[in-house]
């Protein structure tokens, strides 16, 4: 569930939608929480779809630390990449603000948390771009991301938090809370690449299998 002072806007042909702040958004508060309207799908049951299913996956889902991909029912699947991104996740099924995000600002997380099945060429225009991003890359700024979800994570006792009620593991968040050393770092949202089957190869009949 995307915060509610947010809104979809068309940004430009190349790009498509992004997602805008209505208001203010103060650093440390949970920007998105993943909620039982999101749908998940087991490679498996992606492998079993039509192409044009498996494309809209493709494009608007994520890939969790189980492997599954994540169909949000919101105007969060139209969250951008930005290699300077103002939302990223700690180990928790939640985006945090990680600075203010001044009203009219879109809101941004970097793909490479995501678990991508494939690089692509960044186009953020960050002084900070990375210019290419790859499925590898949470091996590699896993580090970088969680100090600077821990700079801010104490913040969220501190901040408005609409999305409260709908975030999951609120006990272990109390316990980080009280001991910052505690966070859970994105690595646990981690699924590598031999974890996430590729949904978009051809399917096999069982009777090629046997044969």
């Amino acid at each position: 569930m995307i915060h509610p002072d947010t809104e979809l806007r068309f940004v430009n042909d190349h790009i498509g939608y992004g997602v805008f702040a209505t208001r203010h958004i103060p650093q440390g508060t949970i920007t998105w929480a993943r909620d039982d309207l999101d749908q998940s799908f087991s490679p498996e049951e992606i492998a079993a779809m039509a192409p044009a299913y498996r494309q809209i996956l493709d494009k608007y889902s994520f890939v969790d630390g189980f492997g599954h991909h994540v169909l949000c029912w919101d105007h969060s699947r139209y969250f951008n990449h930005s290699c300077d991104a103002n939302c990223l996740s700690a180990g928790y099924d939640f985006e945090i603000a990680i600075r203010d995000i001044r009203c009219g600002e879109e809101l941004t997380d970097d793909y490479g948390t995501l678990n991508l099945r494939e690089s692509f060429r960044c186009a953020c225009a960050s002084p900070r771009c990375r210019l290419q991003i790859f499925p590898d890359d949470m091996e590699r700024f896993a580090d970088h991301w969680d100090s600077l979800v821990r700079g801010v994570f104490q913040h969220i006792a501190a901040v408005p938090q609409p999305l409260w009620p709908f975030v999951r593991d609120q006990d272990r968040i109390a316990e980080a809370l009280r001991e910052p050393a505690r966070v859970l770092s994105i690595r646990r949202n981690y699924a590598p690449l031999s974890f996430v089957p590729d949904c978009n190869a051809p399917r096999v009949s069982a009777t090629a299998l046997a044969s």
